[in-house]
């Protein structure tokens, strides 16, 4: 089984172009930063940079929506190849070809981390320290739980 799922933020906006011929065919290639799990002792965060290309569809839904710091969760497939480049070396290459994709935060979370406009937070007055916020009195016969 070839099954990849990434979660992570563009590293630029992605890079489209389309096929030659008849039914020309839209192909997106972009780089996800995917921040590691863990980290070592005294280490900064670190991430792996995944290039990702996706085709047709999700092509042209890339190109129209994804920007450099957009936060997205893709799956596709793992697929390697090589070439020959102009000094003669071999190169190898792995990307993931994406199947699917999707964003992975609101505009307004995104807005927060600097992926789009910026959007109005709760009053904290709202808020308990502990990041929930109060459930105004009287309403406990109302919640379907005790």
């Amino acid at each position: 089984m070839n099954k990849v799922i990434l979660m992570g933020r563009l590293t630029r906006d992605p890079e489209v172009r389309y096929s030659q011929g008849e039914g020309s065919l839209a192909i997106a290639r972009y780089t996800l930063a995917v921040d590691r799990r863990f980290k070592r002792d005294g280490d900064q965060q670190t991430a792996d940079f995944i290039s990702c290309v996706s085709f047709g569809k999700t092509a042209e839904f890339a190109e129209k929506y994804y920007r450099q710091g957009t936060k997205v969760l893709v799956t596709g497939r793992i697929q390697t190849g090589s070439y020959t480049n102009k000094d003669g070396q071999k190169v190898y290459t792995t990307e993931v070809v994406v199947e699917e994709q999707e964003f992975a935060e609101s505009k307004a979370a995104a807005g927060e981390s600097g992926g789009f406009s910026q959007a109005a937070r709760p009053e904290p007055s709202q808020a308990i320290g502990d990041g929930f916020m109060n459930i105004p009195d009287g309403i406990d016969e109302e919640l379907p739980f005790n």
